[in-house]
């Protein structure tokens, strides 16, 4: 809905990823959660809850459009990510969803701190009755008294974030298993699923694998997956912890978990400090040192003959191991007691259920640089999704657009199609960009046909050596050769425009093609436009290198045609 009354449910690429997960998982749980909403929630405001019936009424109609559309159940519902969130808003949520018959859904709150959602839950009785999990962000393990005290269910709702080397693996054995020992949390979310941008956008690397090149098709299954598998492979939603939990003698924590029919798995970690530092937060130092740890199977697990194993090792290459399957242990002991020698960076699971799987995939393609010469004219007459390959949206949204009105050569485009800024979880910048390329390009030329569609304030930009995205936009570097439909173009060194290398006038206005080209070479660029040279040997200094880009002026509807980037190793 980028406008009042615009229900489209087949924009991004969110459905198609629910769905491929289900066909894998059917018993996967799907979580809603809005980062954003569209402007015209706020009627002016950057703030959601103006009309809180509104704002409920479009949270409902993407959960029903997600049933309708693509037959996709949504589980649970957040507020606001890291946000305010609403107590009036939270309320009127859980009305609505329950006149559209989805008393199922249920609601998560704040995705943010412990507090205050808990101390209100616990002095509105409303507002308690209608959440019915408290999900915090990166809560180091801990959770808080007042959240214990809802009796409410607690989710660490966003973790992780984290390198996904050898210590962000570390992190993450660490955090599944403690997150509910010291926090009582019985779900821990990671973010982010793959990581899938480019790799020089914050939190490049942070996903619990990588697969960011999809001009080459390589990716990497990386050490995340595996320690994910210790715990993913052997549980189901459903399943839930046993009291009998804790920290080890000499360092590091068990879990165990339970279906209720008398299957059982145990989950041992030593993870080292040294080796699962997590990027938030601070994590006070403690020592893990080699032991040997005695359990007893107590009660209907007593029956249990053996146990599977399956084993991870982090750290010196020499001695790495990721998810291997071991030997069985035979519980041969009539009393259920068994014994493990523990080392350092070990992760065990120890489980009655027989269907783990490694499991194996052909190696994927050798990793490519990107393509040095890239071209896309968008014609497309049904594309398998609204966005355009390897173009990665900053601030606004670039989609395949068709033009009724043009039969020609620019029938099918690519266009920005907010014309409002919107409710932003982050400082976005106040012009629209989406990046794209190699980030150690330096020479390089930028070509594309442009169309601005507003008159008199509309404008539009290339750039290229563009160094920031992400959160980091507002304060991006680069050269930007702009148009403006009042006729004049200006060339700057940054997003915001505050360093202005070269400005003019020249004949352009709305509602007509025109092709940009912007090369920069060494210290210097130069300017097309339409053929015929507008600058030449501007000189620029910074930065050296960067993403090639396309945008607007301001959050306006643009077209753009042809691109093609032409760039010298």
């Amino acid at each position: 809905m980028h406008y009042a009354l615009d229900e489209n449910y087949f924009r991004g690429y969110e459905w198609w990823l629910m769905k491929e997960a289900k066909k894998r998982n059917p018993n996967i749980t799907l979580v809603g959660l809005p980062w954003s909403f569209p402007g015209w929630l706020g009627k002016g405001f950057n703030w959601p809850y103006v009309n809180i019936q509104l704002t409920a009424y479009y949270v409902v109609a993407w959960i029903v459009g997600a049933k309708h559309y693509h037959n996709l159940d949504i589980d649970y519902i957040g507020i606001w990510n890291e946000r305010t969130f609403d107590i009036s808003y939270i309320k009127m949520l859980r009305k609505m969803l329950n006149h559209q018959g989805l008393e199922q859904v249920k609601i998560i709150a704040s995705d943010n701190l412990w507090e205050p959602i808990s101390a209100s839950m616990l002095l509105d009785s409303e507002l308690l009755k209608v959440i019915d999990v408290i999900g915090a962000h990166y809560p180091g393990t801990y959770s808080v008294r007042d959240a214990k005290l809802t009796e409410k269910k607690l989710w660490s709702s966003e973790d992780f974030s984290t390198l996904n080397n050898d210590v962000g693996a570390g992190c993450w054995g660490r955090v599944l298993n403690q997150n509910y020992i010291n926090g009582h949390m019985t779900a821990t979310i990671a973010w982010n699923l793959v990581a899938s941008y480019y790799e020089q956008l914050p939190y490049g690397g942070c996903g619990l694998m990588t697969a960011q090149e999809p001009w080459s098709g390589h990716y990497e299954v990386e050490p995340p997956i595996w320690i994910s598998a210790h715990t993913t492979q052997f549980t189901q939603p459903g399943w839930y912890y046993l009291k009998t939990v804790g920290h080890l003698e000499k360092g590091g924590s068990y879990v165990a978990l339970t279906d209720g029919l008398g299957n059982l798995t145990i989950i041992i970690e030593t993870m080292s400090h040294k080796y699962s530092m997590c990027i938030r937060p601070f994590l006070p130092y403690f020592n893990v040192s080699r032991q040997v740890a005695t359990f007893t199977l107590k009660g209907s697990f007593s029956q249990i003959p053996e146990l599977q194993v399956w084993y991870t090792k982090l750290g010196k290459p020499s001695k790495k191991f990721l998810f291997k399957q071991l030997d069985p242990i035979w519980i041969l002991d009539l009393s259920g007691h068994f014994t493990l020698e523990l080392e350092e960076d070990e992760l065990f699971t120890l489980t009655t259920l027989t269907t783990g799987q490694k499991g194996s995939y052909p190696l994927p393609p050798e990793s490519q640089p990107f393509p040095p010469v890239y071209k896309d004219d968008f014609n497309i007459y049904d594309p398998p999704f609204s966005e355009a390959p390897n173009f990665a949206d900053q601030t606004g949204v670039f989609e395949y657009f068709v033009n009724r009105d043009d039969p020609g050569e620019h029938h099918f485009t690519l266009r920005q199609v907010l014309n409002q800024r919107p409710i932003t979880w982050a400082a976005d910048a106040s012009n629209t960009i989406s990046i794209i390329g190699d980030y150690e390009w330096s020479n390089l030329t930028i070509t594309c046909d442009v169309y601005i569609e507003t008159p008199d304030r509309g404008g539009v930009f290339i750039a290229g050596r563009v160094n920031k995205g992400g959160i980091l936009i507002r304060s991006a570097r680069g050269v930007f050769f702009w148009i403006f439909a009042n006729g004049t173009y200006r060339v700057t060194g940054d997003i915001a425009g505050w360093f202005i290398y070269h400005l003019g006038h020249v004949d352009v206005t709305a509602k007509k093609w025109y092709t940009l080209s912007l090369t920069i070479k060494g210290p210097f660029c130069s300017g097309v436009l339409n053929g015929k040279p507008l600058w030449t040997d501007v000189r620029v200094n910074f930065p050296k290198n960067g993403w090639a880009a396309i945008g607007t002026y301001s959050f306006e509807f643009a077209q753009f045609d042809n691109f093609q980037v032409e760039a010298q190793s």
